[in-house]
């Protein structure tokens, strides 16, 4: 059933709107606000205009982007990803996330008909095929804010925000985090590949990013001279049943990543009594590591994403270790790697140091692995040392 929706969702934003919207007596446009959903990529919800009136009941949002397209994940991976207005049936729309479960409402603007018909002029023209697609940014040009930006373009910055009684200041990580379940792998995924520039508080404006704070801004809004409120009237059109399943404890990061960091202590501790070192051990954990490091480095530096950088997870997954992982096999040591194992744990103080100050927020499921790598770098100096003393 869910299949059959998207593709008819699909179906009507190619086929079924080639018309340009219409101004009528009776048009009504409201913003529309779609609940978190089950998936990561929904976990943040969604926005659009709705456009009413006696000849059409149209939805016309932002944040869409084609499979289709040959360079898509090229693209996606260098922040150079093109995304899509598109427009599609009301009903469709409507269908489609209440059968997953999201939640729905709608806020009917307060807009005079001239208003109405600019509003109307800029969604027309933008929902031309050579104006749909635009480089999107996660915190600066997406779903939510294409509903702040182009309402401020289309009534001249009349618009005038009070801060809702719930705000409170967050960083934008908190914000991100605050629509996830912490112990799941999309968030230990999201801290680790972005760096601190996400770290810094947001400012009242910057809260707009997400759907649900368009939402709770517009709610407290009013317009220009007239002070008459932005949103004439709020429907709840669908309320989520229940809560989304949160997965088992067993398949978590900080169930797994606990176990991971167990056995790497318990073998560290069974190589320190026979004085031998596990170099299969060493070997993966140089490995995955530098991998980690080099994918966060390319990140930071290779990509358009401005969120990915200053990431000082690179201070445990370092890339410089996949030229150290060669002195690990070796039967003698140089003085160089004892150092650069110093060096390691150093970097390990620094980093718990950085999330003391509040400098960047790292993943908590972390924890175990860095405690055991930690304890790992120490026995390999101890080994090390003693075995080039010799």
């Amino acid at each position: 059933m869910k299949k059959f929706l998207l593709i008819s969702l699909l179906l009507s934003c190619f086929f079924t709107f080639s018309q340009v919207p219409q101004l009528t007596e009776n048009t009504e446009i409201s913003v529309v606000t779609i609940g978190p959903g089950q998936l990561l990529n929904d976990s943040f919800g969604h926005n659009g205009f709705r456009v009413k009136n006696s000849f059409q009941d149209v939805i016309y949002d932002y944040g869409r982007y084609n499979f289709e397209d040959p360079n898509f994940y090229t693209n996606f991976a260098k922040g150079k990803l093109d995304y899509l207005m598109g427009a599609s049936n009301t009903k469709d729309v409507f269908s489609y996330y209440q059968s997953q479960n999201r939640s729905i409402k709608e806020q009917v603007l307060n807009l005079n008909q001239e208003q109405k018909a600019t509003l109307l002029n800029y969604l027309a023209k933008n929902y031309k095929p050579e104006n749909r697609a635009y480089l999107y940014d996660f915190f600066y040009d997406n779903c939510a804010t294409k509903m702040r930006d182009v309402l401020e373009t289309v009534l001249n910055g009349e618009i005038e925000y009070k801060t809702p009684k719930a705000y409170k200041a967050e960083t934008f990580r908190v914000l991100i985090q605050n629509n996830l379940y912490w112990n799941s792998w999309g968030s230990l995924g999201i801290d680790i590949a972005l760096g601190s520039v996400i770290d810094r508080t947001a400012q009242p404006r910057d809260y707009m990013f997400l759907p649900e704070n368009i939402f709770q801004f517009f709610d407290n809004a009013s317009l220009g001279i007239s002070k008459k409120p932005l949103v004439k009237q709020t429907h709840v059109i669908y309320t989520q049943n229940g809560d989304f399943k949160k997965g088992s404890f067993f398949t978590s990061p900080l169930f797994i990543l606990s176990i991971v960091g167990l056995l790497i202590l318990y073998i560290s501790y069974n190589d320190k009594k026979k004085n031998k070192q596990s170099k299969w051990l060493d070997g993966m954990l140089f490995s995955l590591t530098a991998i980690i490091g080099i994918f966060l480095l390319l990140l930071w530096f290779a990509t358009d994403h401005s969120a990915t950088a200053h990431n000082y997870n690179l201070l445990w997954a370092c890339p410089i270790s996949i030229i150290a992982l060669f002195q690990v096999f070796k039967n003698i040591t140089n003085q160089w790697f004892i150092g650069y194992l110093k060096l390691l744990i150093i970097m390990l103080c620094l980093m718990t140091l950085h999330w003391c100050i509040g400098v960047q927020g790292f993943a908590p499921a972390l924890i175990p692995i860095l405690i055991a790598l930690f304890f790992r770098y120490i026995f390999l100096i101890q080994l090390f040392s003693i075995n080039s003393s010799k």
